[in-house]
């Protein structure tokens, strides 16, 4: 059984940092491209960031470049998401993602950047 668990949502004042978890099993970790995406109240889906299968390529989108760094941990099936000097205009549903010969999505885990 495929299973994405993401963890480490929450609230957080602007300018803060919040570390995403995504615990994955059911299928080969190491073989799939992982993201994570964000979706916020009447909006679509959106790419926050990619890595590839061993972990050596990371792609960004513009927004959270230089703030947010994605990682794997591929013994132990885990992907992350460091997100730093949060704003909110984060403030989503954060999703992770795998994507190989099929693809995976995680619940969501909620994030928002509010005082």
């Amino acid at each position: 059984q495929v299973q994405l668990v993401e963890s480490g949502g929450g609230l957080v004042q602007p300018g803060g940092s919040l570390r995403l978890s995504c615990a994955a099993s059911g299928f080969t970790f190491s073989s799939y491209i992982m993201s994570w995406f964000r979706q916020a109240p009447g909006k679509e889906r959106e790419s926050v960031a990619a890595i590839s299968s061993g972990g050596a390529s990371t792609t960004y989108a513009d927004s959270v470049k230089g703030r947010f760094t994605i990682s794997r941990d591929n013994s132990k099936k885990m992907l992350y998401l460091q997100m730093n000097s949060l704003k909110p205009d984060d403030t989503a549903v954060y999703f992770c993602n795998a994507r190989g010969s099929v693809q995976y999505w995680g619940q969501g885990t909620q994030v928002t950047v509010s005082s």
